[in-house]
């Protein structure tokens, strides 16, 4: 796998449904060797995932709305303009939290969430029902969800 320079005009990333979000792969993995990814991540309010954790370092830039994220055992409200940062191994969840939908860019390093959004598009399909796959389908992907 080599890396490649890439230019993707406005609304031409693949797009996937992922627990009742759009995730928009902006520099997907293949592009970097795997070296990281970019995501937009537009999320209605009260849609995200809940608090999990994975291997890899996961930082967000919120372009548009509020997103309540819980990072390391603290809640925080982000707003348009803010950005935060879960080394790999941090618990960490998010959720949209303003009436209009946020949009979050989320950059993955090293690359490693895309094939779990695949397999989540793929596999979960009607929500809530679909819900109790996700949790097997992080295992699979070294996703650990912290869910009571």
């Amino acid at each position: 796998m080599t890396k490649e320079a890439i230019v993707l005009p406005k609304g031409e990333g693949e797009t996937l449904g992922v627990m009742g979000t759009k995730v928009t792969f902006l520099c997907p993995a293949e592009k970097t060797a795997k070296g990281f990814s970019l995501m937009e991540v537009v999320l209605p309010k009260d849609a995200g995932p809940p608090p999990h954790d994975h291997p890899w370092d996961e930082a967000y830039y919120v372009v548009e709305g509020e997103t309540l994220f819980e990072i390391d055992g603290r809640a925080v409200t982000a707003r348009a303009g803010d950005f935060l940062y879960a080394p790999g191994g941090t618990v960490h969840g998010f959720k949209g939290a303003s009436d209009r939908p946020a949009r979050v860019l989320v950059f993955d390093a090293p690359a490693a969430a895309e094939a779990f959004f695949r397999d989540v598009d793929r596999e979960v399909k009607r929500l809530p029902e679909d819900m109790r796959k996700v949790p097997d389908i992080g295992r699979r992907h070294q996703l650990n969800f912290r869910v009571q």
